[in-house]
């Protein structure tokens, strides 16, 4: 367990990240920076490592900090629903999966441009390269399509 009131140094270690990240989480209003003592050195509590350790584990399952910050403020809200939480839970899921359906349309078309190239030759005559310099077919504009047509 960690010990209360620790250097930055020991919160960081206590909590998995760098001395940096707990600077960067303080600049954006997501722990507070304790005051600075006569002695010179802040100090920690161990709620500030559990918070930091929540705004991680909220980061690795694709939350924002800005959406880690609305998640701490649920959580601080004694007014706040378990239902306001899984309905951010539900749109974060929606867009991962929107995500991992980009990806896969990605996959298709490069899967389509590796078949279609001959797999030597002279890099001019490449059909992969020729391929990303067609504009999509029926698209408006080159970022409007994710994936390429043979013609």
């Amino acid at each position: 367990m960690a010990k209360a009131n620790m250097t930055i140094g020991r919160a960081a270690k206590a909590a998995g990240v760098r001395i940096a990240t707990i600077r960067f989480y303080e600049r954006r209003g997501l722990i507070a920076q304790p005051r600075k003592p006569e002695s010179g050195y802040r100090t920690y509590p161990d709620e500030t490592v559990s918070r930091i350790r929540f705004i991680r584990q909220a980061q690795e399952i694709g939350f924002s900090l800005a959406e880690v910050a609305e998640l701490l403020s649920l959580r601080a809200d004694p007014r706040a629903d378990c239902g306001d939480v899984r309905a951010r839970a539900i749109g974060k899921r929606a867009e991962v999966q929107a995500k991992l359906d980009q990806l896969t349309q990605i996959r298709a078309a490069l899967d389509e441009l590796i078949a279609s190239c001959p797999g030597g030759g002279n890099v001019r005559a490449c059909t992969i390269l020729d391929a990303m310099q067609r504009e999509p077919a029926g698209a408006e504009t080159a970022t409007s399509s994710t994936t390429f047509r043979s013609r």
